[in-house]
């Protein structure tokens, strides 16, 4: 890999790090990031296009949260040529007050992978249980019986 391909895989984890950095400020301006016609994946919203169904997700998850936190600094990151695949750790609260992960079932693991046209973010499929607070109680008995 020659020094101007790292330097763009470089640029392009800094634009994912800047997204979160947003998200977690609740700041808007992360939609500027994203291409007019990005393909979105999220567990339990489906795969759509465009910024229009970003900002419909961010709507529905933003009312069942207080706050989200992603623990940046410890994140695991892969680059290969224009996609950068993130594994992380995320936290929050709900809008209930209760606070998430429980570290006992949920510990807040996600993977995000992004894909991008030129500087701009393309595609972006989040891989996470959206049981933030870890209330799908019948899923739980089931798989972690005699855990």
């Amino acid at each position: 890999m020659d020094v101007g391909t790292m330097m763009k895989e470089d640029d392009l984890v800094a634009l994912v790090i800047k997204y979160f950095e947003k998200v977690d400020a609740g700041d808007p301006s992360y939609l500027d990031l994203f291409s007019e016609d990005v393909d979105f994946f999220f567990p339990k919203f489906g795969q759509a296009k465009g910024k229009n169904a970003l900002v419909a997700f961010g709507n529905r998850i933003g009312s069942s949260l207080i706050s989200i936190w992603h623990d940046i600094d410890g994140f695991q990151i892969t680059t290969a040529g224009n996609k950068v695949i993130v594994e992380g750790q995320e936290g929050g609260v709900m809008s209930d007050g209760t606070p998430w992960p429980d570290n006992n079932v949920s510990t807040g693991r996600f993977c995000s992978v992004f894909e991008f046209d030129g500087n701009i973010i393309s595609r972006m499929y989040v891989y996470v249980d959206p049981d933030f607070p870890s209330r799908d109680l019948e899923r739980i008995a089931v798989l972690s019986e005699g855990k």
